[in-house]
C-alpha cells in the first residue's frame, strides 16, 4: 500500500503541478507552438519544392530531391538537431546572437521537409494522369493545371498523414532544448524536465504531457472533419463554379 501510494505522489502530487502550470501557461506553452508552427511553415514550402522536384522528368531535379529526402529521413532528428545547432553556430552568434531557436527551427524544418515531401509526391501521384489531360485539353499550361487542379487533389487525399507530421512537430520541438535554453526560451518539455529534477517528482513532467495531448488529439479529430467535409462538398462547389470544370474533379 505503502508502494501504490509513493507512486501516486510521484506522478500525481497536484501542488508540484500548480507550481509548474503558470510557467508552463506563459513560458513553454508559446515557446512549443513557435518552434512548431515556424518548422511545419518551413517544412511546407521545402516539401512542396521537394514533391515537384521528384515528380520531375529532370534528373538533375530529381536525384537532388531524392538524395536530401533519403539523408535527412535517415538521420535521427537529434543528430540533425545538434549537426545544424552546433556547426552553424558560430553564424548564427554574429546574425543574431544566442537564440537558438532559428537553427532549431532550421533543423526541424528540413527533416520536416523530407517527410512532407514524400507525403505530397505520393498524393500528387495518385490523382490519375487523366485529370492533368483533361484540364491542359480545356487549354490550361502544365503549372496551372498542377496548381488549380492536380495538386490541391494530392494534398486532399494525403491531409491525415500531413497532419500526422505535424503532430510529429509539436513532440520533436521538444528536442531543441539539446542546444540550450534560457529560462524565458524553454518549452514544456523542459520546464517539466527542470520541475522534475528540482523535486524528485514526475508530476510536472506528466503536466507537460498533458499539454501535448491536449495540442495533438484534438488537430487530429479536427483534420478528419476538414477530410469528410471536403469529400462530401468538393465536387458540387466545382460543379456550380465551372461545369467544364466538373469533369476534373474528384469523384
Amino acid at each position: 500500500m505503502d508502494t501504490l501510494t509513493q507512486i501516486w505522489d510521484t506522478f500525481f502530487d497536484w501542488p508540484s503541478m500548480r507550481e509548474a502550470l503558470p510557467e508552463m501557461l506563459t513560458v513553454g506553452l508559446p515557446n512549443t507552438l513557435i518552434l512548431a508552427l515556424a518548422s511545419a511553415i518551413l517544412g511546407t514550402l521545402i516539401g512542396l519544392l521537394l514533391a515537384v522536384a521528384g515528380i520531375s522528368q529532370t534528373r538533375w531535379l530529381r536525384w537532388p530531391a531524392r538524395v536530401y529526402t533519403d539523408v535527412f529521413r535517415g538521420l535521427p532528428v537529434v543528430v540533425t538537431i545538434l549537426l545544424i545547432g552546433v556547426g552553424l553556430a558560430p553564424l548564427a552568434l554574429e546574425l543574431w546572437g544566442t537564440n537558438p531557436y532559428p537553427l532549431g527551427i532550421l533543423a526541424l524544418g528540413l527533416v520536416a521537409g523530407a517527410y512532407i515531401g514524400e507525403i505530397f509526391r505520393s498524393g500528387i501521384q495518385s490523382v490519375d494522369r487523366g485529370q492533368l489531360e483533361a484540364t491542359r485539353a480545356l487549354g490550361f499550361s502544365y503549372f496551372t493545371a498542377m496548381r488549380l487542379v492536380v495538386i490541391p487533389q494530392g494534398i486532399r487525399r494525403v491531409l491525415p498523414a500531413l497532419v500526422n507530421q505535424f503532430i510529429a512537430l509539436v513532440k520533436d520541438s521538444s528536442l531543441v532544448y539539446f542546444l540550450g535554453l534560457l529560462a524565458s526560451q524553454r518549452e514544456l518539455f523542459r520546464i517539466g524536465q527542470d520541475y522534475a529534477a528540482n523535486t524528485g517528482n514526475e508530476s510536472a513532467l506528466l503536466l507537460a504531457g498533458l499539454f501535448y495531448l491536449v495540442l495533438t488529439v484534438p488537430l487530429t479529430h479536427l483534420v478528419n472533419f476538414i477530410d469528410n467535409r471536403l469529400r462530401s462538398g468538393r465536387p458540387e462547389a466545382v460543379q456550380e463554379a465551372d461545369p467544364e470544370l466538373s469533369e476534373v474533379a474528384p469523384r
